[in-house]
């Protein structure tokens, strides 16, 4: 039998409650055992052990997950908690690359490579608490991914243990790589169910020299998307490009009243970043076009300005939970010139199902967080809240869209898999699963029913 004394383990009633649930707000289910490995070699001793008795086994960050996807699915699991594996290993100011453990939070990570003139864009809404491996479990993206791109694009090399404890390391330390086929990029976004990551090299950037914010209102949401197609076509790419609807405005206005101005049924928050000279041209640019839609702009022109602009986005999460205490956040993702139908679409889905729905989201790339609010998740809720997702699904991919954007599948997702992915791909992607994991014991209950 596999010996794990030396490392941190616990089956104590109150570690396995708070490692038992996720932010999915799924109903809890306790593991057996949790342990908080410090080394690669200490994972991999882990992974054998759970397998010596049996037991399934589920790698963990900070619990982030929208999807279910860092619960158990029984009560035979060992939980291995990433979150003391939480070092920067190293900087690289020459090869612009830095090297890190899974358990270092996204922001952590940000303000280190700040103090060096360097930038890591890939920046979700949840950042100053999820960590790097739970962003590279779930390809996580955020609002600058826009411009910048999402996490599968800066990771360049990944350590990490299989489900029968081998180490391996896929990609490298060069930009450039063309070897056989790329399991590193296969490993990004497959929430931890082909192997536990535990050593991450991403590509960083250069700090923009400036940035620059700003804050537009419109009297509906066709002016709104009519300003977002007038400014990508103008060749503007902002870095953040936010949309808010009516019915959130309405609920953050109630929560912090004086933050929305008046009059404000659609909202739009952009971030340009680059030259100080080019984005105050490209600035003036995007008022010009917002105004002859219909916008009223705010610009920030310093730090306090922009976090108060900031303060409008950053009120949606807790205001949504004051108006109603479940929600359900589906972060669907259409072609950007099918927001507005999309809009339109969950409007009448709102109205059909009775049920209050409020968007949200990245209206740069298409990724709309759908929020279907519900005063609990008991069973007649369910109903009601499975028939409503049913259908935002079938509009989506009727539009062209996706199902996930940024939050993966997990167990909430698995049910309509095949509603976008024919059958002969959901083979393929079990086979990978089971070259992987032929016993499937890690993070089992995931992707696929």
């Amino acid at each position: 039998m596999t010996d794990i004394s030396g490392i941190e383990i616990s089956d104590s009633v109150e570690d396995l409650a708070c490692y038992g649930f996720d932010a999915s707000c799924l109903k809890e289910i306790s593991p057996s055992l949790i342990a908080w490995p410090k080394t690669t070699e200490e994972v991999s001793r882990l992974v054998r052990y759970a397998c010596d008795r049996g037991m399934s086994i589920v790698p963990r960050g900070a619990g982030t997950a929208m999807t279910g996807s860092a619960m158990p699915k029984d009560g035979n699991t060992l939980i291995i908690s990433l979150e003391k594996m939480r070092k920067l290993l190293d900087i690289n100011t020459k090869n612009m690359t830095a090297l890190v453990e899974p358990g270092i939070l996204n922001s952590t990570l940000q303000r280190d490579l700040h103090s060096l003139g360097l930038f890591y864009p890939p920046d979700p809404s949840s950042m100053n608490f999820c960590t790097i491996g739970g962003n590279v479990a779930t390809n996580a993206g955020g609002p600058r991914a826009i411009k910048y791109g999402v996490t599968r694009d800066y990771v360049m090399e990944l350590e990490a243990v299989l489900p029968d404890g081998t180490i391996i390391c896929c990609g490298g330390k060069t930009h450039k790589r063309v070897v056989g086929y790329d399991l590193k990029n296969l490993l990004v976004g497959s929430e931890g169910t082909l192997a536990i990551v535990t050593k991450i090299r991403l590509k960083v950037l250069p700090s923009p020299e400036d940035v620059a914010t700003l804050l537009v209102t419109f009297a509906d949401i066709e002016s709104a998307a009519d300003a977002i197609d007038s400014i990508l076509i103008s060749g503007i790419i902002p870095r953040t490009l936010e949309f808010i609807d009516s019915g959130t405005l309405r609920v953050i206005e109630d929560f912090k009243p004086g933050v929305i101005p008046p009059d404000a049924n659609a909202l739009l928050l952009l971030e340009i970043d680059g030259n100080a000279q080019s984005i105050k041209k490209e600035a003036e640019r995007i008022v010009s076009l917002c105004s002859s839609s219909g916008g009223q702009t705010s610009v920030a022109t310093d730090a306090f300005s922009r976090d108060i602009i900031w303060e409008v986005r950053r009120s949606i999460s807790p205001a949504l939970y004051q108006f109603k205490p479940a929600k359900t956040n589906e972060d669907i993702v259409v072609p950007r010139d099918k927001i507005p139908e999309l809009l339109s679409e969950v409007k009448k889905i709102s109205q059909e199902t009775s049920t209050d729905i409020f968007c949200f989201g990245h209206a740069g790339d298409g990724n709309i967080h759908v929020n279907i609010m519900t005063d609990s998740k008991d069973e007649g809720d369910r109903v009601k809240i499975e028939r409503t997702i049913r259908r935002l699904f079938e509009t989506t991919l009727r539009l062209g869209g996706a199902l996930s954007g940024e939050h993966g599948i997990g167990i909430t997702k698995a049910p309509y898999l095949n509603m976008e992915l024919p059958d002969r791909q959901i083979a393929l992607m079990r086979g990978i699963k089971q070259v992987f994991d032929p016993e499937g014991r890690l993070n089992p209950g995931k992707i696929f029913i």
